[in-house]
């Protein structure tokens, strides 16, 4: 199986899930604003991440999402990191509904930044979310 990650993330939190996840799969992690962020060959799970920045998620996320072909992504499974809402999950899951792409129902949550423990958590959670 072909498996991606991205994220995109201010404070680093987020990096460090995405990081873990990416370590857990094999791959590297790619902020969305970064060149070679995008999904150019098809894959088979698209692990995607943010936050919440001011009751909504980060302009660069949103243009990323927005550029992903459904052609090219088989599948997204949606993490975030916050100090204080799960919100952006949902968001980041309608936008990418919004492009047709399959997201699955699974999400995973970091309150805070993300401790050895935590990372663990992420390793896991990519590893069981990644078919």
């Amino acid at each position: 199986m072909d498996h991606a990650v991205r994220y995109y993330s201010r404070s680093g939190n987020t990096k460090i899930a995405a990081e873990a996840m990416a370590s857990a799969l094999g791959v590297e992690a790619v902020s969305v604003d970064q060149q070679g962020a995008e999904i150019s060959r098809p894959v088979d799970v698209l692990f995607i991440g943010g936050a919440l920045y001011a009751y909504g998620i980060d302009k660069h996320l949103k243009t990323y999402i927005a550029s992903l072909k459904k052609e090219n992504v088989k599948k997204a499974v949606v993490f975030s990191t916050s100090w204080f809402s799960k919100h952006a999950i949902d968001l980041i899951k309608e936008e990418l509904q919004g492009q047709g792409i399959q997201v699955a129902e699974r999400s995973f949550y970091l309150r805070g930044k993300p401790s050895e423990k935590d990372q663990r958590e992420a390793m896991r959670f990519a590893k069981e979310n990644a078919d």
